[in-house]
């Protein structure tokens, strides 16, 4: 049987890697404190201990003095050139909240020099705005207001902000749930036909995360969005599709879960293969 504090110490060292390699934590920049951090994720002193010393073998942390340690990541700050596939691509990332696709996002677009357009980023001040001026609370993402009313402008303004990179000559990277529209034939039809019509390669990815691993993101992440989540997490796992798979031909699934291989090395395979898709 596993030792728990091994597995957590493992779930420590994976998030905090994840974070560096999608540029969240930078070269040079100082961890919190040992007590800090396990205050941070609820554990022990013993367990971020052991996942300073596995970041630390891997080169991705060092030690400062006796009390701090930094970030070491200094190919953060090499850019090379974009890279330009035989013609556009459109990779459109999609999973629940909590699996990582803003992170797989960053990643890709790190990768490949392709900007990536993230659903939240792009809309949360005014999608916030919005349910204020109609009487709903700002982090609301559960109640009809949100659902009919707000929820397809963002998507709509999501879509063409990705179509006109598209029609600039650039790939991009849409970074969203995509709950409905993933199950939807007719919306993934009509992105089929647009992007054709565009000689644009479209990539369809899938997040796939357990429920412990997210439940452990969206709780680190500390989003005023997640709380409802959270508060009533077996509520929220009800309607929760841990098996859910886009219903397209092909598709690229992408497993974040505790013992996946890590997230960058399936950035950096996904970006391979689109380059090599004629």
């Amino acid at each position: 049987m596993a030792d728990p504090r091994e597995a957590m110490y493992i779930r420590v060292a994976r998030t905090i890697r994840t974070d560096i390699e999608a540029g969240r934590i930078r070269h040079g920049d100082v961890l919190p404190s040992t007590r800090e951090l396990a205050a941070q994720w609820g554990v022990s002193v013993y367990t971020i201990n052991e996942a300073m010393k596995q970041l630390t073998a891997e080169g991705l942390v060092v030690s400062k003095s006796r009390s701090q340690r930094a970030v070491h990541a200094p190919t953060q700050e090499v850019r090379g050139r974009k890279l330009r596939p035989h013609r556009p691509a459109v990779i459109l990332i999609g999973g629940y909240a909590g699996s990582g696709k803003s992170e797989l996002g960053r990643m890709i677009a790190r990768e490949s020099g392709w900007p990536v357009l993230d659903k939240d980023t792009l809309t949360r001040p005014v999608v916030e705005a919005a349910l204020e001026v109609m009487g709903a609370s700002p982090h609301d993402r559960e109640s009809e207001t949100y659902i009919s009313a707000v929820r397809p402008r963002e998507y709509e303004a999501l879509e063409e902000a990705t179509q006109e990179q598209v029609e600039c000559g650039n790939s991009a990277v849409a970074a969203a749930p995509f709950l409905k529209e993933f199950r939807d034939q007719s919306w993934i039809d009509r992105m089929q036909a647009t992007y054709t019509a565009l000689d644009t390669q479209l990539v369809w990815v899938w997040v796939r995360c357990d429920a412990e691993s997210m439940h452990t993101y969206l709780r680190r992440r500390g989003a005023a969005r997640d709380a409802a989540k959270l508060a009533d997490w077996k509520t929220y796992l009800r309607g929760v599709d841990l098996d859910f798979r886009p219903p397209v031909e092909d598709y690229v699934l992408i497993d974040n879960s505790l013992h996946s291989p890590p997230l960058q090395k399936q950035a950096a395979q996904l970006v391979k293969d689109v380059m090599r898709h004629p």
